[in-house]
């Protein structure tokens, strides 16, 4: 699977006429996932973009800990107080993390997408996703933030079997075992957000591509398929009125 992905991003690149890649390093899973393979990919031409915004520490520094573990060229972007002064200008009032909304903390992962293109384009790189297939089924990720991008390798793997991709590659256990969380909010986790276990989740997933879910929990197999059902619009391009 390694060399498969790498090889993918190889000839998407290359097609694309653009140099290299440019990509988020959160970290967490996934995206440390996706820079050991872009590295791998272009070795010379490639960037990793630190973005905290209102983020904890660790996380920023499991991500330059794999940076330099993997030879990984970085740059640090504060967007906290970007985030500050939009909120101002949007709502008029002093940003409150006590009173965090979704619209409000929606705006890191768009603030990170204009950083990650600002860059690709000064450098002529595809910004690649950290996404994968769970986070897709269930529409767990920002229309025109995190899922603004050119790439998707990990788009058609499962939590589960990227998990096992990040044991192949050597990711740091601190990285592995950590909560995999979106950094929305302090103390916010993908799973107590979707209401669902990632592995719990895959089996799911698996299910429903193979039809058979018997066995399953049948609320949490409704739940799935109604989500895959409602953010349908997230995955797709915007529907064209067609005369």
């Amino acid at each position: 699977m390694k060399q498969k992905i790498i090889d993918w991003l190889k000839t998407r690149i290359e097609e694309a006429g653009a140099r290299g890649c440019v990509f988020g390093l959160s970290g967490g899973l996934d995206s440390a996932v996706v820079g050991i393979l872009c590295k791998a990919a272009f070795p010379d031409n490639v960037l990793g973009l630190l973005m905290p915004c209102h983020s904890i520490e660790s996380d920023i520094k499991h991500a330059q800990e794999l940076a330099e573990k993997y030879s990984i060229p970085t740059k640090l972007i504060d967007l906290t107080p970007v985030q500050n002064e939009f909120y101002v200008q949007l709502e008029g009032k002093k940003y409150d993390s006590k009173a965090i909304s979704l619209a409000s903390a929606n705006l890191r992962p768009r603030l990170r997408m204009i950083s990650l293109y600002y860059h690709a384009n000064k450098l002529n790189y595809l910004v690649v996703g950290t996404g994968n297939r769970s986070e897709a089924v269930m529409g767990y990720f920002t229309k025109y933030g995190d899922g603004g991008v050119d790439l998707l390798p990990l788009g058609s793997l499962l939590k589960s079997q990227v998990r096992q991709l990040a044991e192949e590659l050597g990711v740091p256990r601190s990285i592995i075992d950590k909560a995999p969380s979106a950094g929305l909010w302090h103390g916010q986790t993908d799973e107590q957000e979707m209401g669902i276990t990632y592995e719990v989740l895959d089996k799911i997933i698996a299910g429903l591509d193979s039809g058979q879910t018997k066995g399953l929990d049948a609320r949490l197999v409704k739940k799935v398929q109604s989500k895959l059902a409602a953010t349908e619009h997230k995955r797709s391009l915007p529907p064209v009125f067609k005369p």
